[in-house]
């Protein structure tokens, strides 16, 4: 809208207590969107803030549907696949996997994500393959808890007979991932996004026989040619490889305000957020966007399947779920 642009940045130090303050400073310095961190235990206290002020709050990765119109407010949005999208298109790749018919569920408890992901999967395998294929399901807290050897015990036992383990895991990735490892369960382990990230494989150097769901391949070989173009523009700017594939979501957040403000051609909230509704389908970095009056989140959007052996992650292709229970609130 011929305006200069200029990025105001808070440091909310992964404390939600201190979103609201972060959000007011950045309004106060003009903000015409607000950012705010990701997932939405962490990042509502900022958005409540930024939508009070009449201004749009995005989430580059909230996906817990209360991130939107029910949790937050008609002006929050967020750019990552809803869980419910996530454990769908997790059940549905493993379903599809020769052998893979008995499964043992880990859950950290920390936040909503986690707790999501792993209900939305099991709800879509148990379609797939029947109470009676669930083996054990366990918890942890991932920011409380520093060791999982009684997790693993009974991983041995009650999942002596599981074909794989999905893990719905947060923080502590490495650490927990080397004391699966070091205890000797070799099962295949599938996981999704929260797992995404160069910062914790160094901890189980030779990680091999996990899958993970990501939003892009951070590793030099994404099969998608606008996202390896993304990748290669992001480490000739920052002098470095990306660290997780959330990248692409923060930028998407960005594009898909700028897009609808074009759309509008207005800087007016009421104007941008009727745009933003009004997506279907709409062509973004990270794939086509959907939204609704009703719904602020993506739910069938697709992901990138990776496989790790040997510590080395190669991509297995995209996909997006087939049936995605809608979200409930």
């Amino acid at each position: 809208m011929g305006r200069p642009v200029e990025l105001v940045i808070r440091d909310t130090k992964s404390d939600p207590s201190l979103g609201p303050t972060a959000a007011l400073e950045v309004l106060d310095a003009g903000s015409e969107m607000v950012l705010v961190a990701c997932d939405y235990d962490f990042g509502a206290p900022a958005a409540l803030t930024a939508i009070s002020q009449g201004k749009i709050a995005m989430s580059s990765c909230a996906a817990d549907a209360k991130f939107g119109v029910q949790g937050v407010g008609p002006l929050a949005y967020t750019q990552a696949l809803a869980t419910n999208g996530q454990g769908a298109l997790l059940a549905e790749f493993a379903a599809e996997q020769p052998g893979w018919d008995k499964v043992y569920i880990m859950q950290d408890t920390a936040i909503e994500y986690t707790k999501s992901l792993c209900a939305n999967f099991r709800k879509r395998w148990v379609d797939l393959k029947g109470e009676d294929s669930i083996l054990g399901e366990d918890t942890w807290n991932g920011l409380n808890d520093n060791a999982i050897a009684g997790q693993i015990s009974r991983i041995k036992s009650d999942g002596a007979d599981a074909n794989f383990i999905v893990w719905c895991g947060f923080t502590n990735n490495g650490a927990m991932m080397r004391q699966l490892r070091s205890a000797g369960v070799d099962l295949p382990v599938l996981a999704s996004e929260s797992m995404d990230g160069s910062h914790w494989i160094e901890a189980v150097p030779d990680l091999s026989d996990f899958y993970i769901a990501v939003y892009a391949s951070i590793w030099g070989n994404d099969p998608d040619p606008k996202i390896a173009a993304f990748m290669t523009r992001f480490q000739e700017k920052f002098g470095e490889p990306a660290r997780m594939g959330h990248v692409v979501t923060g930028y998407t957040a960005v594009e898909a305000w700028a897009r609808a403000v074009e759309k509008a051609g207005s800087l007016d909230t009421t104007a941008i957020q009727t745009a933003l509704d009004g997506f279907t389908g709409e062509p973004l970095l990270t794939g086509p966007s959907t939204y609704t009056p009703d719904l602020h989140i993506n739910l069938t959007s697709p992901m990138l399947m990776m496989k790790v052996t040997n510590g080395k992650y190669e991509p297995i292709g995209r996909r997006a779920a087939e049936k995605v229970s809608p979200p409930e609130f």
